[in-house]
Formats: C-alpha cells, sequence, structure tokens
C-alpha cells in the first residue's frame, strides 16, 4: 500500500466544480439572463436558459393571472443548481428586482428623481416602493417642516431622491426632502422675480410666535405681524390662526436688499375707521364690549375693528383711585358715551360715567350754596376735614373755615373721625367734582364787625398779647392780629423779638383789612417805611440851602 501523503481538495469546491463541468454555468449564476418558456402546469413554469438543465420557477412570481404560454421570451434571475434533482433554480422576482436595482443606480449616478409609493412605517421613518424595490425613508426627510399627520402622502406615487445604495445589504435610502427644496428653491426664484407690493397670495402658517405668524408662500417666507391680521384687537395670533392653515395675505413691504416680506390680511378688509366719525358722534351712546384692561382704562369694542378708550377718570363719578379692573370685567359689555372722535389717530374717547346722573349736580340741585347739612367726619388730614354728604360724594372743611378765633390747626383739634357735625355749603364746582364747606360760617365773625373800624392805610396802636419765634401776637381795639417777625422792622435789629415783651405797645401800619375771613394785617416795617418816605419829601428842598441831603434826614428822624 502506497503510503504517500495524499491531498484532498475542499469538498464545496470540487462540487461546484463538478457542477460547472456538467451542467455548464458559464458563470451565469447570479446574473439576469433570458430563457425560453418550454412547459407550464398550475404550479410551475419551466424555462430553458441554454444550460444543460432546465429550471423551474413558481407560477407566482409572475403576478396574479399572468398571461403565458409556451414559447415566450421571459427574464429570469439564475439563483443556484438544485444539488438533488440537478434542476437549475431560476427567479422572475429576483430578476425583476435586479431590474429595478440597475435603474436605481442609474437614476443616482445621473442624481434624477424615482418615483415610488410609500407604503409603511418603521423605526425612524417610512418604507418606500420603488418600483419593486424596498428603499428607507427616515423621518427627517420626509418634508421641509416638521409634518403631524403623514396619512395623506401614504399610498400615492411621488417623486423621491436616492441618497444612498448597498446592493450587497439590500440598503436604499431615499429623500422626499430633497425633491421639495429643489422645487422650493426653483419657486422661491420665480415667486423673488414676481414679487411686488400691493401683490395678494396664498400662503401657508408656517410658524406662530407672540408678535406675529410666518407664512410660506411657496418657497419663501413673510411676516404677518400681529396688527396686521385683523382690524379688532388680537392679543395672540393663535387665537385665529394655526400651523398648516392656508391664508390669503397681500405683501404690504417688500425689501429686495434682504428679500423680507411684511405682509397683511387685515389690508384685504375695508377699514372700519373709514368715516367713524359718521357712524360714531360725539354726545351718542353706543353699547359695546369691553375688551382689554390696563391701568389707566379699558378699552371697549364698538364694533369690529372699532374701539375706544375709556379712561379711568371717565368710568365713575365717586370711584377714585380705584384699578379699572374693579370697576369693569373683560367680555363685560357696557354703555358708553362718545366724548371725542380722532379718525386721523385712530382714537375715540369713551366715558362711562357720563351714561349716569352726575351725583355731584344731583347734590347742588338740592342743596345751593349757603345750604346748612349735616354729616360724619369721614378723614381728617393735613388740610382740612372730609365730611360725607350721602353715600357717594364728600365735602371738604378748609382749616381755615373751621373756626373765628383760632388758628386751623388749633381748630381742628377739636374734631374726631366719625363725629357728627354741622357745616354750611360755602362753595361749589362740579365740574371740578368739589364742595367746599365751612363750620365758621354757621356763625358771625365778631372780628369781620369789629374791622368796620379799620380802613387800609392806618396807623393804629397795637398791644403785645404773646410772642413766639414766627412773630407776635398784638390786639387792637377788641381786634386780633398778628404781626409776622420780618414785619416787625425794616431792620434786622429790630426783628430781634427778644427785645419785645408781652403788654409792649406798638405803632403799626394797616396793610390789609378781610372781613371775610376776619383778619387784620400789620406791619410796623411798612409804617417805618412810609414815615423815611414823608421824611425824605419834607426835606427833600433843604439841599439846595447847602446841607447834605443825609444830614437832612438824619435831623428829621431825631426830631420823630
Amino acid at each position: 500500500m502506497n503510503t504517500a501523503e495524499v491531498q484532498i481538495p475542499e469538498t464545496d469546491e470540487v462540487f461546484a466544480d463538478l457542477l460547472n463541468e456538467q451542467f455548464g454555468d458559464n458563470g451565469l449564476i447570479g446574473s439576469v439572463v433570458k430563457g425560453t418558456i418550454i412547459k407550464i402546469n398550475p404550479d410551475f413554469v419551466t424555462v430553458d436558459v441554454g444550460l444543460k438543465s432546465e429550471g423551474r420557477i413558481p407560477v407566482r412570481e409572475f403576478g396574479q393571472n399572468p398571461e403565458l404560454k409556451v414559447g415566450d421570451t421571459v427574464e429570469v434571475y439564475v439563483d443556484r443548481y438544485e444539488d438533488r434533482e440537478g434542476n437549475i433554480v431560476l427567479s422572475r422576482e429576483k430578476a425583476r428586482r435586479e431590474e429595478v436595482w440597475q435603474d436605481l443606480e442609474k437614476a443616482m449616478n445621473a442624481n434624477e428623481r424615482i418615483n415610488g409609493v410609500i407604503f409603511g412605517r418603521v423605526k425612524g421613518g417610512f418604507t418606500v416602493d420603488l418600483n419593486g424595490a424596498i428603499a428607507f425613508l427616515p423621518g427627517s426627510q420626509i418634508d421641509i417642516r416638521p409634518i403631524r399627520d403623514i396619512t395623506p402622502l401614504m399610498g400615492i406615487s411621488q417623486p423621491f431622491q436616492i441618497l444612498k445604495m448597498d446592493k450587497v445589504r439590500g440598503n436604499i435610502v431615499v429623500s422626499r426632502r430633497v425633491v421639495l427644496e429643489e422645487t422650493r428653491a426653483e419657486s422661491r426664484a420665480e415667486l423673488i422675480d414676481a414679487i411686488k407690493e400691493g401683490s395678494v397670495l396664498d400662503g401657508v402658517v408656517k410658524n406662530i410666535t407672540d408678535y406675529g405668524a410666518f407664512i410660506d408662500l411657496g418657497g419663501v417666507d413673510g411676516l404677518l405681524h400681529v396688527t396686521d391680521i385683523s382690524w379688532k384687537r388680537i392679543n395672540h395670533p393663535a387665537e385665529v390662526l394655526s400651523v398648516g392653515q392656508t391664508v390669503k395675505v397681500q405683501v404690504i413691504k417688500f425689501n429686495e436688499d434682504n428679500q423680507r416680506i411684511s405682509l397683511g390680511m387685515k389690508q384685504l378688509e375695508s377699514d372700519p375707521w373709514q368715516n367713524v366719525e359718521e357712524r360714531f358722534k360725539v354726545g351718542d351712546v353706543y353699547k359695546g364690549k369691553v375688551t382689554n384692561i390696563t391701568d389707566y382704562g379699558a378699552f371697549v369694542e364698538l364694533e369690529d375693528g372699532i374701539e375706544g378708550l375709556v379712561h379711568v377718570s371717565e368710568m365713575s363719578w365717586t370711584r377714585k383711585n380705584v384699578h379699572p379692573g374693579k370697576i369693569v370685567s373683560t367680555s363685560q359689555e357696557v354703555e358708553v358715551k362718545v366724548l371725542e372722535v380722532d379718525p386721523e389717530k385712530r382714537r375715540i374717547s369713551l366715558g362711562i360715567k357720563q351714561c349716569t346722573p352726575n351725583p355731584w349736580a344731583a347734590y347742588v340741585e338740592e342743596h345751593p350754596v349757603g345750604s346748612v347739612i349735616e354729616g360724619k367726619i369721614k378723614n381728617i388730614t393735613e388740610f382740612g376735614l372730609f365730611v360725607g354728604l350721602n353715600d357717594e360724594i364728600d365735602g371738604m372743611i378748609h382749616l381755615s373755615d373751621i373756626a373765628w378765633d383760632k388758628s386751623g390747626e388749633e381748630a381742628v383739634k377739636d374734631y374726631a373721625k366719625g363725629q357728627e357735625i354741622q357745616a354750611k355749603i360755602i362753595d361749589v364746582d362740579v365740574e371740578k367734582e368739589r364742595i367746599s364747606l365751612g363750620i365758621k360760617q354757621l356763625t358771625e365773625d365778631e372780628n369781620a364787625t369789629a374791622l368796620d373800624g379799620f380802613k387800609k392805610g392806618d396807623t393804629v396802636k397795637a398791644t403785645i398779647t404773646a410772642i413766639d419765634d414766627k412773630g407776635v401776637d398784638v390786639e387792637v381795639n377788641g381786634v386780633a392780629a398778628n404781626i409776622k417777625k420780618a414785619d416787625m422792622s425794616k431792620d434786622k435789629a429790630g426783628q430781634d423779638l427778644s427785645q419785645y415783651n408781652v403788654g409792649d405797645e406798638l405803632e403799626a401800619k394797616v396793610v390789609s383789612v378781610d372781613k371775610k375771613k376776619g383778619r387784620l394785617g400789620l406791619s410796623v416795617k411798612a409804617l417805618e417805611i412810609e414815615e423815611e418816605k414823608k421824611a425824605l419829601e419834607e426835606y427833600s428842598n433843604t439841599a439846595s440851602t447847602g446841607s447834605a441831603l443825609g444830614d437832612a434826614l438824619g435831623e428829621a428822624l431825631k426830631k420823630k
């Protein structure tokens, strides 16, 4: 026995070589060839492809109700050899797929678009049928902007761009977005060339912000500002617009340099402010709805696109320093009177309180000046007393109108909040909504009667009754008066109050007599100035005798 080492070739390679030798493969495995149908039965179609053995193909691979007959030529894919029966394994389905792959590779290399149908969803995207080849469409490549519902895009033939192909793995990645962007770029160029101010276009709401909405005009976006959406007040664009909504807009401004487009919707409607003064006349009363409330008032809609402002001062006759939100509420229907119309500034001034009777005027009709009223002190301030006249209005008693014989600061100490008092109406200003009251006017002023004996310019003798750092209180024939520190002398030395004592007598000039307030105005300073003037006039002629004017004046003053 020969013990020499014998090398045995690999079994698979030997078997393949034997098959190739027997059947005449000629390198056809894995390729598409043309064959002739030689036999048809219910399950299989037998096809001769020119090899030593025929191949069988399931009838189902030719589709439903195929029109086949013996002798027809068909393209088939040579898959492999049958190892037991020796028949060639052919595939019509793989042949079609190979054809599609070849067409797809040509389209990708030529950067051409291909048609396909989206038919299913998978993780991260969708599946697309490209005439028999299955491709993957990533979710990011389905559209230029996010789409909530893709259902309308499924089941219809539409163009795609092949991004990547891997025949070995059988992977194809396509994009619909690329096609849309190219189409959009073409449309954008055409639109930019044709666009002009005043053009009316159809667009789709692309995005909504607090200040407006961006509208896709078909390749180019424009801004629709919130103030140009409607003539009526809109607080936020989302109140009337939604993403994806189709709208008709007008180009109101186009900047060719930066290609910014400003759009408007309200410009397509008639301007409600035209002839507004004819529809809303000053003095007329209308009903409206409160649309917005601010710190300074409330806006009331009179009709679509027409709003007026009710200033806080025109909301109530009696509720002062109250926020408008405590008087009216949003969406409330109110009656308003037109106070002013300014079509140029698009402003209408309205009033709510003017639609009700003025309580100040009504009160004065029943209580004219001079009437005596009773009321409760509601508040005490540094300048007077506030007295409630009824549930709505108050009157004020100034400090100077509390007492005849006391200063206001002293007199007010005799009263307390909540105290019931009597007072006389001394003045009324309906427009300014003021009613002035007085307590001292309830009695006759004794000083006023005593003042009948005084007139401005008189020289009187006064007795000091009190001294403080502001001046001195004096009495003249039973009438009390006050001389301020600055009026005690024209000289600084004479204004030093420490040199005066209670009981001292002074000569002073009457500078004012106010019988209404019962006041007598006195001034020592004014008397000194007057005497100096008289002395100057008396001795003015002595200058001609050789005496100096100063000497003459001094001599005259010595005689005093």
